[in-house]
C-alpha cells in the first residue's frame, strides 16, 4: 500500500506566492474588471447625465 502520510524532515520546496500570482487567476481579473466597469458606468453616470 501506497504511504501518504508525511514526514517532518520532508520541507516543503515550493516558494510562496506573491501577488502576481494572485493577479494572474482568471476569476479574480473576472471580479476585478466588473467592478471596474461598474464604477466606471457610475462615474459616467455622474458625470455627464446628472
Amino acid at each position: 500500500m501506497l504511504d501518504t502520510t508525511q514526514s517532518d524532515t520532508a520541507a516543503p520546496s515550493e516558494e510562496p506566492r506573491g501577488c502576481l500570482f494572485a493577479l494572474s487567476q482568471p476569476p479574480l481579473m473576472i471580479f476585478l474588471a466588473v467592478i471596474g466597469c461598474l464604477l466606471l458606468m457610475a462615474s459616467l453616470h455622474d458625470l455627464l447625465l446628472l
